[in-house]
């Protein structure tokens, strides 16, 4: 299982949230910052063309790990909330192609 960890004491806002996403997933250079920009590249994870540095097997799950999770919940929940809420509606689209579900958010 491959593991992504971000330090919830540095995501004190959405710029510094897809900046920290950006280099630890390994988005392209023409990422979004932007919720949107997030789901869509973690929607292709099991696919040739993937559009992160993880590629993941039919049964693989990337685990995103929060370190420092109290921190982030304090000074940023909107974003948190808005994470949370963005791997569900990834993990429902990859059970809609018959899929399993790609994503696992660990609070730390």
């Amino acid at each position: 299982m491959a593991t992504l960890r971000l330090d919830g004491a540095l995501l004190v806002d959405a710029a510094a949230f897809h900046a920290a996403s950006q280099k630890a997933f390994g988005f392209p250079d023409t990422y979004g910052h932007s919720f949107d920009a997030w789901v869509d590249c973690l929607s292709y994870l099991r696919d040739e063309e993937a559009m992160a540095a993880f590629h993941l097997g039919p049964k693989e799950v990337l685990t995103i790990e929060i370190t420092a999770a109290d921190a982030f919940k304090a000074q940023a929940p909107d974003l948190l909330e808005e994470m949370q809420f963005c791997i569900a509606a990834i993990n429902d689209r990859y059970t809609d192609y018959g899929e399993l579900p790609a994503l696992a958010l660990v609070l730390r």
